[in-house]
C-alpha cells in the first residue's frame, strides 16, 4: 500500500504516539499545544541542529542538516536533524558527489536518555525513509542527548522496524477515524505539556456529565 501526500502524518509524531496515544491526538488531530520548559529547551535545540538544509563537508563525512525525508509505504514526512554520508565502498551514490557513502542519522534531544524508546522509535523511522529514498539499508544511527553532550548508537533492528510500521498503521487508523483515545494515568503525566488541556480525568472512569459536575461542585482541583 502507498499513501498519497495528503494523507501523510508527521514523522516525529510518532514519539509522541508511543510515549502517550492521547498525546499524540491532542496535538495532532485536535492541534492543542502547550509549551513548558521542556519543550522549549527541545525546540532551541532543535533550531540549532536544523539550520536551512547547511551543508559541510570533512574529509570523508558530509554532514546535512533538517533534511526533509518521506514515505510513501508508511505515509509520513518530516525533518532528520542530522544526517551524515560517510565515504565507503559499501555506500550508495550522491547526486553531485564522488564516490559512494554510507548514511547514518542523528537525531539531538534535550535531558538524557530516557527508559522509554521512543526517540529509538522516531530514529529508527527516520533511517527507514531514507532507506526508502536513496535505496540503500541503514544499519544504525545516533541519538545525542544535550543535557549528557554524548551519542548513543541506535541499532535499526527488525523488532524496531516492525514496531514503527505498526504505529504508524494504527496512527493512520486514529487520524482517519479523527478519534482521541482515552488512556490511563501515571506518573509520566505529571511532566506533560498537555497535561492542563488532556482533562485525564475524564478517562479514569469518569463520564463527561459526571465530570462537569465535580466542577459546579468544586470537587475537582
Amino acid at each position: 500500500m502507498e499513501y498519497q501526500e495528503d494523507d501523510y502524518l508527521l514523522l516525529s509524531g510518532i514519539q509522541h504516539f508511543a510515549f502517550c496515544r492521547r498525546q499524540w491526538a491532542l496535538i495532532h488531530i485536535e492541534q492543542q499545544w502547550e509549551e513548558n520548559i521542556r519543550t522549549f529547551e527541545g525546540k532551541v535545540l532543535h533550531e540549532n541542529a536544523h539550520n536551512n538544509e547547511f551543508r559541510e563537508k570533512r574529509g570523508d563525512v558530509l554532514t546535512i542538516r533538517a533534511m526533509k525525508v518521506s514515505s510513501r509505504s508508511m505515509g509520513i514526512s518530516g525533518e532528520c536533524d542530522v544526517v551524515e554520508f560517510h565515504r565507503s565502498e559499501n555506500g550508495v551514490p550522491l547526486q553531485g558527489q564522488k564516490g559512494l557513502f554510507c548514511v547514518i542519522p542523528v537525531e539531538y534531544k534535550r535531558g538524557a536518555p530516557k527508559k522509554h524508546d521512543a526517540d529509538e522509535l522516531q530514529l529508527t523511522a527516520q533511517a527507514m525513509c531514507l532507506e526508502e529514498m536513496l535505496f540503500t539499508r541503514i544499519e544504525h544511527g545516533y541519538l545525542y542527548y544535550g543535557e549528557t553532550r554524548h551519542r548513543v548508537e541506535v541499532v535499526f533492528t527488525e523488532d524496531l522496524r516492525g514496531r514503527v510500521r505498526k504505529l504508524f498503521e494504527e496512527m493512520h487508523g486514529y487520524y482517519e477515524r479523527n478519534y482521541t483515545p482515552k488512556v490511563k494515568g501515571n506518573a509520566s503525566c505529571k511532566q506533560c505539556s498537555l497535561q492542563n488541556v488532556c482533562m485525564q480525568r475524564l478517562c479514569d472512569d469518569m463520564s463527561a456529565e459526571k465530570y462537569v459536575e465535580n466542577i459546579l461542585k468544586g470537587d475537582l482541583e
